[in-house]
């Protein structure tokens, strides 16, 4: 058998983030203030020292309900919620990841994206990924919900360099249903070291499948996962979050989680452990592409450039 290579961490040093889970209602300015109010406090009471890297949830800025997103939605980059995830980043001087907020895009016939954005501590925004799986279930005596009836599918993978940390690939929510994003991101030629997934999975599929998926995607590609949730809001009614915002280690272990309820949560993604886990357990060497194709290396996947 061959033995694998002696491995440089695709992480350069050890990134300290922060996963801010809060719930949004129909105030987008209160939402907005809230956001700001809660990076703040992040920043201020790191337990981890000074960080490198804040993500927000999905729908952050909106409720998460079909018959609203066209309500909500924005221009990008010169919407609401865009100037204000870039002064946050300029001044922190942090990188944000924005969960995700409804994209209003004129040039594709007025079409209503769910769409993350990343910003680096200048301000600037150094990836765009547009939800790429619609959320469209029918799970009987659970929930029904169908995102197609506003929304289009985005049509990349998203993939992009975080600075001198090294490359990280982005999905949203139920992206994380469907594994071949995270291959993209974690294989050649890209070497992630994480996936970032902003989500809002809701109290069925939440218990069901949010720390099983988050540990299969880590596992799978030997990489960190992270997710963010929206709290959950039981007495402003409607879409039921599940929370539980969460990081998976390259091994499957949870190392940070929240509850339920509006929380920071601080983790810190050690550099030394991927390496570790990949030279352990050689699964990158391994495959076998004289059984099943490999669509990475014959470079089938569309993959987003900013």
């Amino acid at each position: 058998m061959a033995v694998s290579p002696v491995l440089k961490s695709p992480l350069s040093k050890s990134l300290k983030v922060a996963l801010i889970q809060l719930k949004a209602g129909a105030d987008k300015s209160a939402n907005l203030a809230k956001v700001t109010k809660f990076i703040d406090e992040a920043i201020a009471t790191s337990t981890i020292g000074s960080l490198d890297l804040v993500m927000l949830p999905e729908c952050f800025n909106s409720p998460y309900a079909v018959d609203q997103f066209r309500n909500y939605a924005e221009l990008i980059p010169s919407g609401e919620t865009t100037s204000v995830l870039s002064e946050l980043a300029k001044k922190h001087k942090v990188y944000i990841i924005g969960g995700s907020i409804p994209e209003l895009d004129p040039e594709a016939g007025n079409k209503i994206f769910n769409t993350s954005l990343t910003f680096a501590p200048s301000g600037d925004i150094i990836a765009k990924h547009r939800k790429a799986h619609l959320f469209d279930i029918d799970i009987p005596g659970g929930i029904t919900f169908q995102e197609s009836v506003t929304l289009t599918g985005g049509d990349k993978a998203t993939v992009f360099k975080l600075g001198d940390f090294g490359n990280v690939g982005l999905g949203i929510c139920y992206d994380i249903r469907f594994p071949e994003l995270a291959q993209i991101a974690s294989r050649s030629p890209h070497n992630s070291f994480a996936m970032f997934y902003p989500g809002a999975f809701n109290t069925t599929t939440g218990p069901l499948h949010w720390h099983l998926l988050a540990r299969s995607r880590a596992v799978d590609n030997e990489l960190y996962t992270v997710l963010c949730s929206p709290a959950r809001d039981v007495e402003g009614g409607g879409y039921q979050a599940y929370g539980h915002s969460l990081v998976v280690d390259p091994y499957g272990k949870v190392i940070a989680e929240a509850g339920e309820g509006e929380e920071i949560v601080f983790a810190e993604l050690d550099k030394e452990l991927i390496p570790k886990a990949r030279e352990g357990i050689p699964v990158h060497y391994q495959r076998r592409f004289d059984i099943y194709e490999d669509f990475v290396g014959k470079g089938n996947a569309k993959v987003s450039d900013l």
